[in-house]
């Protein structure tokens, strides 16, 4: 059924893992990439402050809202065939997306996109896991952590490179040869995997995760420019909690659930879980406010601060890359390394908001902790996620990380966001509202690692 000696993994296994990266990366790109885009759109499109937040965020809700639905598909239906299916949906989005001329064709189109990066997010994982032996899944993921980092940073360099050279278009457009490429290669190389079992397709719990999740994750995206106390927002969280609750109510009584209710009885899985959504909610809050920090308190242009972030991802890139994290990982085992990883984050965080008055050098420093934090505690955190659930469930373990990291960073984002504007709002400078929320967010980070930490070794000593 997998194609390969499981003992040895497959024999192209480190060039498959290079093509499914690529995959994924165009969609974690384009996760960022329209940001830099946005006074372009308003110019040419003459799309309105909604437009513009429905074009960005019709992506990520489509996205969250199918990931664990994807990463079931992928289980049942074969996993090759499913990142195939996201890549031409991805590229046939970005061609509509380049080519459109109205707010409404360009929205349509962004979902569409959503739904690709939905099935490329969940796949690419998940044939990782598939093709390497267990010795070397934390060192593939690490890699797989370290795109992920790139995709982050590149975005904006990126779209800002090419809007300076092209017209807007071309920002979605550059993601069709990388499909085109990527599709041939995995037709070529990547074997097909999926479960034994062929499970009945639980279109109930699918319906009820993808409306859920959507809800949620746009009750929090609302929250800040609607108003948290605001009836669009009291009424899409109010639905997002009903239709989650009966999700899983349904996936406790039906025979095949889509997602395993007993998973969370595992320690080693709520440990991970816990920590994760802690650690995304902590740094997807606090890069949200660097951003503001570099152009509006330290006066940089968006190309410039996007280049000044670039550290983060670059030092996650060199110790990942270099297997360097992977081997302190082993040596100290999950806990250790997740523990170790969130206090050089929330260390980063405090330089950050702390050292801020010397200039760009107390953001650097942070910088350099963040990414060695990311390079340490992400893929370990990861690892044990998947390594926590039944290999013919990888998908679904894939969708389960993709949906912790969706639902952590809109609330960091929210959470944080609030945090700024409270602090503004009582007579505060901007400079000290950034400061306080990126010390909220260290203090997440800090918790996330230790609740992590301590339930994954309680795991541990249970399993011994």
């Amino acid at each position: 059924m997998y194609g390969m000696s499981t003992s040895q993994g497959h024999p192209q296994r480190w060039l498959i893992l290079g093509v499914i990266c690529l995959a994924q990366l165009t969609v974690l790109l384009d996760n960022t990439v329209l940001n830099v885009a946005i006074p372009s759109l308003t110019r040419e499109l003459h799309a309105t402050t909604s437009d513009i937040q429905w074009m960005i965020n019709a992506y990520s809700l489509v996205q969250s809202g199918l990931l664990l639905t994807a990463g079931s598909a992928a289980d049942r239906y074969g996993r090759k065939k499913m990142l195939i299916t996201g890549l031409v949906l991805f590229g046939a989005g970005s061609l509509v997306a380049g080519l459109a001329d109205s707010t409404g064709q360009l929205i349509a189109a962004r979902a569409g996109m959503g739904i690709g990066g939905a099935l490329l997010m969940t796949t690419t994982l998940a044939v990782a896991m598939q093709i390497f032996a267990p010795e070397e899944q934390a060192k593939a993921i690490g890699i797989w952590s370290a795109v992920n980092a790139l995709g982050f940073a590149g975005g904006p360099l990126i779209g800002g490179f090419v809007l300076d050279h092209f017209w807007w278009g071309a920002i979605f457009l550059i993601n069709l040869p990388v499909a085109a490429l990527a599709v041939v290669a995995v037709v070529i190389l990547v074997p097909e995997s999926k479960n034994p079992r062929g499970e009945r397709p639980d279109l109930i719990g699918a319906v009820l995760s993808t409306v859920g999740m959507a809800s949620l994750v746009y009750a929090i995206i609302s929250g800040p420019g609607h108003g948290w106390t605001s009836a669009r927002v009291l009424l899409t969280a109010a639905v997002a909690v009903l239709v989650l609750g009966a999700f899983a109510w349904w996936e406790n009584r039906t025979e095949e659930p889509m997602l395993d209710i007993h998973f969370f009885r595992d320690r080693r899985f709520t440990g991970a879980v816990a920590g994760a959504v802690l650690i995304v909610f902590g740094m997807g809050g606090a890069l949200f406010l660097l951003t503001q920090h570099l152009q509006f308190v330290l006066g940089y242009e968006p190309l410039e601060a996007g280049l000044r972030t670039a550290p983060l991802a670059l030092t996650v890139v060199a110790l990942n890359f270099s297997g360097l994290s992977a081997k302190w990982a082993a040596r100290l085992g999950t806990p250790a390394s997740i523990a170790l990883g969130m206090v050089c984050m929330s260390a980063g965080l405090v330089s950050i908001a702390e050292l801020d008055s010397g200039g760009y050098a107390g953001t650097l420093i942070g910088l350099l902790l963040i990414g060695a934090g990311c390079a340490v505690a992400n893929p370990a955190m990861a690892h044990a996620i998947m390594s926590a659930i039944p290999p013919e469930k990888a998908g679904v373990g894939a969708g389960i990380n993709g949906t912790l990291a969706e639902f952590g960073n809109g609330l960091g984002v929210a959470v944080l966001g609030a945090v700024l504007s409270a602090s503004v709002a009582s007579g505060e400078s901007l400079s000290v509202g950034l400061g306080t929320g990126q010390l909220v967010g260290a203090v997440a980070v800090l918790v996330g690692g230790f609740v992590a930490a301590g339930l994954l070794r309680r795991a541990e000593r249970v399993s011994a």
